[in-house]
C-alpha cells in the first residue's frame, strides 16, 4: 500500500488554481483583485482597470488572454470568483456584464397608430413623448441612436435625433407615415429581434392594443388566442434575450377606436408601454452599470416587469449579527450555505437568522419581491419567511461589509427541533399581479377601469411570459442547518 503524503496547503491552494492561474505569477493583480472586493469598489471602472493590467502584460497574464489578446471575460470572471471565494466573508463580483460590450446602441420603434396619436397633445401633459426623451437621454452622449416609426411596418425616422427630442408635435410632424389604421404586432417584433446586433437595445413605445389588419367579425376571444400564440411564437425563437416592460400612465384626449364598437371621444389618463429588448448580457448591464442609470428606473415609471429565460443566480450573505436573529448558529465556510451548531432560543426554541441578498438584476418591483406569498419555503421545521428592502439606516460599522451590493434582507424564522434540516427558498416564475390588473377584456366604453387598463394585455404579455419563462422559480437558495 503507498502512502500519499498531504501537501501543504499553500500548495495545494496552487494545485487547485493551476487550471486557471501559475501559482504565485497573477499576485499583483490577485492583490489588485482582493483590494476592489474589500473597498466595494465594484464597478465597471475598477473592471477596467483590472482588464488593463492584464493587457498591459501580456506573457504575464497570457492565460487571461484570448488567442486574439483580448480580455478573456470568462475566465477573468472565474479568477475574480476564485479570489472572492477565498475572504472571509467570501465575496462575488458579477463582472459578466461587462464583458465584451463596451458602447450600447439603442434604437426606439415609436408607434404611430390612430390609437397613439392622442398621447401627445399640446394641451396634455407630454408623459409619453418624456417617457421617450428620457429614454434617448439616459444613454451617454456619443451613443448610436436610431428612430423608427411603426404601424403596418417599420419606417426609418427622416431626422435627426436632436429633432426628435425638441419636437412638440411628433404626431403631426409623422402623419403620413404607413398606415396608422393597424399595428402589425408579428412583423415588428420579428424585424426588432432579426436587426438585434451585440450590444443593442430596442426599445418599442406602444399601447400594447393588438390590433392586426382585418379583424372585421372575429370575436374577441380569437383575437386574444391569436395575440398570445403570436407572442410565443416570435419570443421563441430567440434565444439569450431579455425583455422588460415599463407601464406609464399619459394624458390622453381624442378619439379612441375601440376593438368591436363606435369610436368615441375621451380625455383623462391612459396607460402605455416601453418594451425594452436586448441580449440578457446587455440588459443586466442597464441593471448594474451606472452610466445607463434611469433606463430601467426612470421618472413616472408605475409597474414593471423582466422577462428571464432560467434561474439566476442570486449573491447572498448571511448576517452572522442581525438585530432580528434568535438562537445561535455557526456560518461554516465552503461551499453552499451552511450553518452549524445551531440552537434554538432557551425560551421559545425558534431559530432565526437573515441573508443579506442581491435581487436588484431580476429587475422586479418590490412589491413582488417582499411579498412572502410569491415564494416557497419547504423545510422540516416548518420556517417561515419575511423579506424587507435594506435602507441606508440598515447600515452599521459591523455589518456593512455584508450588506454592501445586497439589496434585500431575508429573514426565517422555525421551530428548532431536527437535528439536521434543510431549507430551500424560491421566487415563483410568473406573471406579477399588475398584468391581470391592468388588462380589460373589452373597451368599448370609457367607463369602468378604462383609464387603467389595456385590452387583452395580459394575453400579449401572457405569450411573451410562456416563451421566455424558462425555469419555475426565478432563483433557489437552500441553507443546510446542522446541530
Amino acid at each position: 500500500m503507498i502512502k500519499m503524503r498531504r501537501l501543504p496547503i499553500l500548495l495545494m491552494t496552487c494545485v487547485l488554481l493551476a487550471g486557471l492561474t501559475a501559482c504565485g505569477g497573477h499576485g499583483q493583480l490577485e492583490k489588485a483583485v482582493r483590494s476592489v472586493l474589500v473597498s466595494g469598489d465594484t464597478t465597471r471602472a475598477a473592471y477596467d482597470s483590472l482588464c488593463s493590467m492584464v493587457t498591459d502584460n501580456p506573457g504575464k497574464y497570457q492565460d487571461l488572454l484570448t488567442p486574439e489578446g483580448k480580455v478573456d471575460h470568462k475566465k477573468m470572471a472565474d479568477f475574480i470568483d476564485q479570489i472572492g471565494s477565498q475572504l472571509r466573508p467570501p465575496m462575488h463580483w458579477n463582472t459578466r456584464p461587462y464583458g465584451g460590450v463596451d458602447e450600447l446602441s439603442l434604437t426606439v420603434y415609436f408607434e404611430r397608430s390612430g390609437s397613439m396619436v392622442p398621447y401627445d397633445q399640446r394641451g396634455g401633459g407630454g408623459q409619453l413623448k418624456k417617457a421617450v426623451n428620457d429614454l434617448i437621454n439616459h444613454f451617454p452622449a456619443g451613443s448610436k441612436v436610431d428612430i423608427n416609426i411603426v404601424n403596418d411596418g417599420i419606417y426609418p425616422y427622416q431626422h435627426t435625433v436632436d429633432e426628435f427630442l425638441k419636437d412638440r408635435d411628433i404626431y403631426q410632424s409623422t402623419a403620413g407615415i404607413g398606415d396608422a389604421s393597424y399595428t402589425d404586432f408579428q412583423l415588428i417584433f420579428n424585424k426588432i429581434l432579426e436587426a438585434q446586433k451585440p450590444g443593442n437595445v430596442s426599445v418599442l413605445v406602444s399601447d400594447l392594443i393588438y390590433s392586426p389588419k382585418d379583424t372585421h367579425g372575429v370575436s374577441l376571444d380569437k383575437i386574444f388566442n391569436e395575440e398570445n400564440s403570436l407572442a410565443t411564437r416570435v419570443f421563441a425563437r430567440y434565444k439569450g434575450k431579455s425583455v422588460v416592460v415599463q407601464q406609464f400612465m399619459g394624458d390622453y384626449s381624442g378619439k379612441y377606436y375601440p376593438y368591436n364598437g363606435v369610436p368615441f371621444e375621451y380625455s383623462g389618463k391612459r396607460p402605455f408601454y416601453l418594451v425594452i429588448i436586448a441580449d440578457s448580457d446587455v440588459m443586466d448591464l442597464l441593471a448594474q452599470d451606472s452610466r445607463y442609470s434611469g433606463v430601467l428606473d426612470a421618472t413616472g415609471l408605475r409597474n414593471s416587469y423582466r422577462f428571464n429565460q432560467g434561474t439566476s443566480d442570486v449573491e447572498c450573505r448571511v448576517l452572522p449579527d442581525w438585530k432580528d436573529n434568535a438562537g445561535r448558529f455557526r456560518v461554516k465556510h465552503g461551499d453552499g450555505i451552511v450553518l452549524s451548531k445551531c440552537e434554538g432560543d432557551r425560551q421559545t426554541g425558534k431559530l432565526c437568522f437573515s441573508l443579506a441578498a442581491n435581487l436588484g438584476s431580476l429587475l422586479k418591483d418590490d412589491a413582488l419581491l417582499t411579498d412572502p406569498a410569491s415564494y416557497n419555503v419547504e423545510s422540516i421545521d416548518g420556517y417561515t419567511l419575511t423579506i424587507q428592502p435594506i435602507e441606508q439606516s440598515m447600515v452599521t460599522a459591523n455589518n456593512k461589509s455584508y450588506l454592501d451590493g445586497m439589496t434585500h434582507v431575508l429573514t426565517l424564522v422555525g421551530d428548532h427541533k431536527s437535528p439536521r434540516d434543510e431549507v430551500h427558498i424560491s421566487l415563483r416564475n410568473e406573471l406579477p399581479a399588475w398584468v391581470r390588473q391592468s388588462s380589460s377584456t373589452s373597451d368599448t366604453s370609457a367607463s369602468g377601469s378604462f383609464a387603467t387598463t389595456t385590452l387583452g394585455l395580459e394575453q400579449l404579455l401572457g405569450g411573451i411570459f410562456d416563451a421566455m419563462k424558462g425555469g419555475s422559480s426565478l432563483f433557489e437558495i437552500t441553507i443546510q442547518l446542522q446541530r
